[in-house]
């Protein structure tokens, strides 16, 4: 069992950053791969970024490169996303879930935990 909490969304203009944070409870947590999605309604929730089989293997979605950086403090049960440059395409509710299949962490069908969301506005 284990249980994810999304903080840390708000509303931010244009070109500024947040910084949001997961907090997981379970004795499992250092052992799930995480990563972050995000929807808007009447869209499908899309990959944002994800670590691979060790926090030095990351992955971003193409439109988030070089701006978002996801990162993690196992003593903490934390993973962080860190967006900076923020634009109105990246309003939308995040999640962060844990993966428990070796597959590809791009594909959130390998995910079986996931938070409840946190919201992110950016105005312009």
């Amino acid at each position: 069992q284990v249980q994810l909490i999304e903080s840390g969304g708000g509303l931010v203009q244009a070109g500024g950053s947040l910084r949001l944070s997961c907090v997981a409870s379970g004795r499992t947590f250092n052992s799930l791969p995480m990563g972050w999605f995000r929807q808007t309604p009447g869209k499908e929730r899309e990959f944002v970024a994800a670590f691979g089989w060790n926090d030095g293997i990351k992955f971003y979605r193409d439109s988030v490169t070089g701006r978002f950086t996801i990162s993690r403090d196992n003593a903490k049960n934390t993973v962080y996303l860190q967006m900076n440059s923020l634009t109105s395409a990246d309003t939308a509710v995040y999640y962060c879930a844990a993966r428990t299949a070796a597959n590809d962490p791009r594909d959130e069908g390998t995910y079986a935990y996931w938070g409840q969301g946190t919201q992110v506005t950016v105005s312009s």
